[in-house]
């Protein structure tokens, strides 16, 4: 059963068409990567999941509700999280304080209330979301660097970190915009087996990247974009050997055994 679904979806900025009638569904428990070359509209897409665009043409649906209309944090709170091709964390702050952040949706005190309501019963809201956010640091192998400044932290790291913030909303489905991008061979392959168990977890992914022997690696089905148009999607064997993708990748009359 799909969980998220693009029917038709359009955007436009100016005359330019980002994004052209994509047609998109990523089964509930899969791993499913978003690929194509630099421009294809591949982040925009994202941007248009998360509420950051509003599509021209088309609908958006997650869970079978439409997500026409609502805010960022609305779309958020439903359960969809999701990384940045740029890091945006709060150096200053710790690595617990940033994954914090994340579970904001999960507190049921605002401001007010935390100023307001008994003492006690803000602290133990705050030790169990404490708590939550260490187990997510720990679903990214952070939880030993919980005190530490994320501003410290090495860049794959600073990568996981991203992940874990994500988590902490407590996520359906977690879009992970170029995760391992920067990151050498080594982390990339622990990266690997952090998605995978993101998925054991129960937690759809879809993810945009460009290491193709990543995403042949983790990935259960690829669509794979091309100035805004969905040229192709299957299994990762399936896009491999597809001569479309062959093209849009390295031009026309170019042979590929392997997107690898």
């Amino acid at each position: 059963m799909a969980i998220l679904e693009l029917d038709k979806v359009s955007i436009r900025f100016g005359g330019l068409v980002a994004v052209d009638k994509v047609e998109l569904s990523v089964e509930e428990g899969s791993i499913h990567a978003l690929i194509g070359p630099n421009g294809a509209g591949k982040s925009t897409i994202f941007n248009l999941i998360t509420g950051i665009y509003k599509p021209t043409a088309g609908e958006i649906r997650f869970r079978g509700a439409s997500l026409s209309g609502r805010k960022t944090h609305q779309i958020a709170a439903l359960g969809i999280g999701r990384t940045f091709q740029n890091i945006r964390l709060f150096n200053e702050l710790t690595v617990v304080e940033n994954t914090l952040i994340g579970a904001h949706t999960r507190g049921s005190w605002d401001l007010l209330g935390s100023i307001m309501a008994p003492a006690p019963w803000v602290k133990r809201e705050e030790a169990q979301l404490r708590d939550w956010a260490i187990g997510c640091l720990d679903r990214v192998d952070l939880a030993g660097k919980a005190g530490d400044v994320a501003g410290n932290l090495s860049y794959g790291e600073q990568r996981r970190l991203e992940i874990a913030r994500a988590l902490a909303l407590g996520p359906r489905i977690i879009l992970l915009d170029e995760p391992a991008a920067g990151m050498n061979p080594f982390e990339k392959q622990a990266l690997m087996e952090i998605v995978r168990k993101i998925r054991a977890s129960g937690i759809t992914v879809l993810l945009v990247e460009h290491d193709m022997k990543f995403v042949m690696g983790v990935s259960d089905r690829i669509s794979v974009l091309d100035y805004g148009v969905k040229i192709a999607e299957g299994t990762p064997g399936e896009v491999r050997a597809n001569p479309q993708v062959i093209e849009a990748y390295l031009g026309k009359g170019s042979k590929l055994h392997a997107l690898s």
